[in-house]
């Protein structure tokens, strides 16, 4: 089992532009940051829809859904991403949010559930392993959720999605964690729409 991060990241090293509220979760100027996954094909099936592109883009999205058998995320990604994704949310996995306001867990279509957990970030990560088999946890954001799993050492592989953009301002993936951490490159993988990179944590 790998616990990875997998991430949308501008040339300059944002993964949220300015002023991210539930309403604008991506953050003001982001949009670029997104744009390239909305017409793929992999990512227009687990939304539901029809068509798309296939191509390596597409392939890569589809490894990661594939491969990813339990999903933490933090409370605001949860609460930015509770409407749009409605009664049948892409992840098709049990999903486990850090939060300090307990819920009953929620059961939706596809095989998502949302389980609320108040007793922090390893107590979730245990719980997604327990639920993840032998396929892999993803620490699927926001920013501050894949940051403290960043410093205790905690995710094993990190995919970077990085797009031709420059942000200018906004939310660091990489603020405030230090040095002292060595990555290995595992892949890497451009397209005109991304440079895929991915490393692993040398333990």
């Amino acid at each position: 089992m790998t616990v990875t991060a997998d991430m949308a990241i501008s040339l300059d090293g944002f993964i949220a532009g300015t002023g991210v509220t539930i309403d604008n979760p991506g953050g003001d100027g982001a949009e670029p940051l997104f744009e390239w996954i909305h017409n793929l094909a992999s990512w227009r099936e687990r939304q539901g829809m029809t068509g798309g592109e296939e191509n390596r883009d597409s392939e890569l999205m589809r490894e990661w859904f594939d491969a990813t058998g339990a999903v933490v995320m933090g409370r605001t990604m949860y609460d930015t991403g509770e409407e749009f994704w409605g009664d049948n949310p892409p992840f098709r996995t049990p999903v486990f949010v850090l939060t300090h306001r307990p819920r009953p867990t929620l059961v939706k279509e596809g095989g998502t559930t949302f389980t609320f957990v108040t007793d922090g970030i390893h107590s979730a990560l245990d719980r997604a392993k327990a639920a993840a088999g032998d396929r892999n946890v993803d620490i699927a954001g926001g920013a501050s959720t894949v940051q403290q799993y960043l410093r205790e050492g905690l995710i094993d592989e990190l995919q970077l999605h990085v797009v031709p953009t420059l942000l200018g301002e906004g939310l660091r993936l990489f603020e405030g964690l230090g040095a002292g951490r060595r990555l290995e490159p595992v892949s890497v993988v451009g397209t005109p729409l991304a440079t895929h990179l991915k490393y692993r944590f040398v333990k």
